[in-house]
């Protein structure tokens, strides 16, 4: 039994290590894929998890983990998927623009091996804001910039300057703009044509390798139609997502002002820290959210107007997910990638303000 153990430990070490040489098309990567070690040496059940958008971005973060790629090049090859989509308006290319008809992306990561962050703001023109917030982290003694400068460290990084409002985004801004005021100068959009909420979208991806190494990202085009340089939650250190290599990381989407008053990415991983598992952990956070949001946001009964979700996983591969409303969340637990239910604070979801 010994001997065929070894045997089978053998293989699976040397499948992994040629399908390691498919990881290396990874740009700018933290460190070339390299061999996992056989599974019953795992520190950890690899997994991956994100936002409900997410279920390519786990499929590519799972594959890479288990072909060796760093936690890190592995989560945001996983968003850059969502990024590049043009029929994905909440994110990258095709994200909604600021009312100026503008497309301005945020993006944050944390890589928990060296404990280092980056992040970008307000960044117009590139379509992957998660691969320069990584460029970021890795080149720079910096964490965060933002708008003008952002976007040149990106193009001296071989970056390209595109246009990044689709037809569809335009189109959906037009409709927005001309019911915005009656009184303007515009003509409204007959009804049933019109928006009938500010779109809110983002993607978090979290991960742990088999050898128990964490990292998270998030990345968004933000709300739809904000104030021209308006940043939310998704790049700030802490908020949008945080990772602690001993413990845990946990990300989050929706409502990026609620969100950044309770440092909400970081208070998850504290949770986890006092021996909450994930989704406890994510419920805890929501609780606190809600204590700190003022009443004009609250309805009648108390509950809040907005959406907002947290997603976290352990050191040891534990994952969940929570949110306020019942919700959806992906996950890539070693067998396939797959939406599951979210944990929730309350039934239904009240009228959106």
């Amino acid at each position: 039994m010994l001997d065929l153990l070894s045997r089978r430990e053998f293989l699976t070490s040397a499948a992994v290590g040629a399908a390691a040489a498919s990881a290396r098309h990874i740009p700018y990567p933290m460190r070339p894929p390299r061999a996992l070690p056989p599974p019953s040496r795992w520190a950890a059940k690899p997994v991956a998890v994100a936002s409900a958008n997410g279920l390519r971005a786990v499929q590519k973060a799972f594959d890479l983990l288990m072909q060796g790629a760093d936690t890190l090049d592995a989560v945001i090859e996983g968003v850059k998927i969502q990024e590049l989509d043009p029929n994905d308006d909440s994110v990258g290319y095709g994200g909604l623009p600021n009312a100026d008809g503008v497309v301005q992306l945020d993006a944050s990561c944390m890589h928990g091996p060296t404990k280092r962050a980056g992040a970008v703001g307000a960044l117009e023109g590139i379509k992957t804001p998660s691969e320069v917030a990584k460029l970021v982290l890795k080149y720079t003694n910096h964490i965060f910039l933002v708008g003008e400068g952002a976007k040149r460290f990106a193009l001296q990084y071989g970056f390209k300057e595109e246009d990044l409002l689709t037809e569809h985004a335009r189109e959906v801004w037009l409709h927005w703009r001309a019911n915005l005021n009656p009184n303007d100068d515009y003509l409204d959009v007959p009804e049933g044509e019109h928006m009938t909420a500010r779109p809110t979208g983002t993607i978090n991806c979290d991960a742990v390798t088999p050898q128990g190494d964490l990292s998270s990202v998030t990345t968004t085009s933000g709300l739809a139609f904000k104030i021209p340089g308006r940043v939310g939650d998704s790049p700030l250190i802490g908020a949008g997502q945080y990772t602690d290599n001993d413990i845990g990381a946990a990300g989050s989407t929706g409502r990026g002002e609620s969100n950044i008053k309770v440092c909400g990415g970081f208070l998850t991983v504290e949770h986890m820290r006092r021996g909450m598992k994930p989704t406890d952990a994510c419920l805890e956070t929501l609780k606190r959210v809600v204590k700190a949001t003022e009443t004009r946001l609250l309805d009648e009964r108390g509950r809040p107007r907005f959406s907002l979700q947290f997603y976290a996983v352990n050191k040891r591969g534990e994952f969940g997910a929570a949110s306020l409303y019942p919700g959806r969340f992906a996950a890539h637990d070693g067998t396939e990638a797959k939406l599951m239910d979210t944990a929730y604070l309350y039934e239904r979801p009240a009228a959106s303000r």
